[in-house]
């Protein structure tokens, strides 16, 4: 069984992204790691060589610019990604550049990947996700934050990234997919209010014109954790990956959210649905951009 990592990133360095972190997270059970480095203005091709991994292999691409339609050009890059993987490859593990995956899990992924290597019926693994949020302490969980999310697949030319690179088509159909019990930790949103401001602009200006931009996220515009509204936040008790441990050691800013306050902005039909899925762990209406398999 042969393996193969993929990632994209653009300006790694200049946005803080740990893509290091991402990539060393599950380069133990990859043969190869494609990593497709975009047109930067900083060091980011220098950060992925200084993996100094004979596994990684260096894809120069050029973002296209134009595309600003629903973070569309996020997709086009993990295909060129995708693309680029050695041929004989059976499974093809995409982590994106704010996520990692704990050490514990991943004897149970290499594992899951063996044991449904032979099950065409199996087009997919799906994982969990832990969505942590202003600081490495907590973690959203409510329905504003998606449950699952497809990050392997078998290595087929039919597959493609979808959207916004959320997650994965089998010829623009659900692919077909087995829940692993593994977890991705998704650190996209811990960072101080400086770095969540310029996050905002960088990310939507491949979501949105420049009209939307200056009426939206003006140059005045600052982040206060409150603006995204996570709805609930988890105190996290657990331990975070050991790639990702340094950051954990280094944070220097405090999470400035009355998290009391918080559910009181949702609605009564949040609240409700909420309220559901807590008793009965059945999320009402849950987009799923997959199918699961019995």
């Amino acid at each position: 069984m042969k393996v193969a990592g993929f990632t994209f990133i653009r300006n790694a360095v200049k946005n803080d992204y740990p893509i290091v972190e991402a990539i060393t997270s599950i380069l133990p059970i990859c043969d190869e790691f494609v990593v497709a480095v975009g047109n930067s203005d900083d060091e980011t091709e220098q950060l992925i060589k200084d993996i100094n991994s004979p596994k990684i292999k260096i894809l120069n691409t050029v973002w296209d610019e134009g595309i600003r339609d629903g973070g569309a050009v996020f997709a086009k890059e993990t295909d060129k990604a995708f693309r680029a993987i050695s041929p004989d490859a059976d499974w093809a593990f995409y982590i994106q550049g704010d996520e990692c995956v704990h050490e514990k899990y991943l004897p149970v992924i290499k594992k899951e990947m063996a044991a449904n290597l032979n099950d065409s019926r199996v087009e997919g693994l799906l994982f969990k996700y832990l969505h942590f949020y202003g600081s490495y302490d907590f973690y959203g969980h409510s329905r504003r934050w998606y449950r699952r999310e497809i990050r392997i697949v078998r290595n087929n030319p039919a597959i493609h990234s979808y959207r916004d690179a959320q997650g994965f088509r089998w010829n623009n159909r659900k692919i077909n997919v087995k829940l692993i019990d593994a977890y991705i930790y998704h650190y996209g949103w811990v960072k101080p209010p400086s770095g969540l401001t310029n996050k905002l602009r960088n990310f939507n200006q491949f979501y949105h014109d420049d009209v939307w931009m200056q009426q939206n996220l003006p140059e005045t515009f600052e982040f206060d954790y409150s603006h995204k509204n996570p709805d609930r936040l988890v105190h996290f008790t657990g331990t975070h990956p050991a790639a990702m441990q340094k950051r954990v050691d280094s944070i220097n800013w405090s999470l400035n959210i009355d998290l009391k306050e918080l559910n009181k902005h949702m609605t009564l039909r949040r609240k409700i649905l909420q309220k559901i899925e807590d008793w009965t762990g059945w999320r009402v209406s849950e987009y799923r951009n997959y199918k699961i398999v019995k």
